[in-house]
């Protein structure tokens, strides 16, 4: 994971942590799960979500590194 994606990580609470700690461990065996998004315009980038959340990723041979985790944008948030 790169420094910035684990700084992200460690910054979220323990119980959402645990989920995206366990959806990262299933990309190790799965990198194109059904629902990624390959990211336009730039190569090896693939976007998975994860309730209102976001992994980007890279896959660089056999080599998958996070880039990011982040929340949808709030203007992204339907409202009830």
């Amino acid at each position: 994971m790169a420094p910035p994606a684990e700084q992200q990580l460690h910054e979220f609470a323990k119980p959402l942590r645990k989920l995206l700690v366990k959806r990262l461990h299933a990309l190790r065996t799965s990198p194109r799960p059904p629902g990624v998004i390959k990211l336009e315009g730039v190569d090896h980038l693939y976007r998975i979500r994860e309730g209102d959340y976001r992994i980007v990723y890279a896959i660089r041979g056999k080599d998958l590194i996070v880039l990011a985790i982040k929340s949808r944008a709030r203007t992204e948030v339907p409202h009830s």
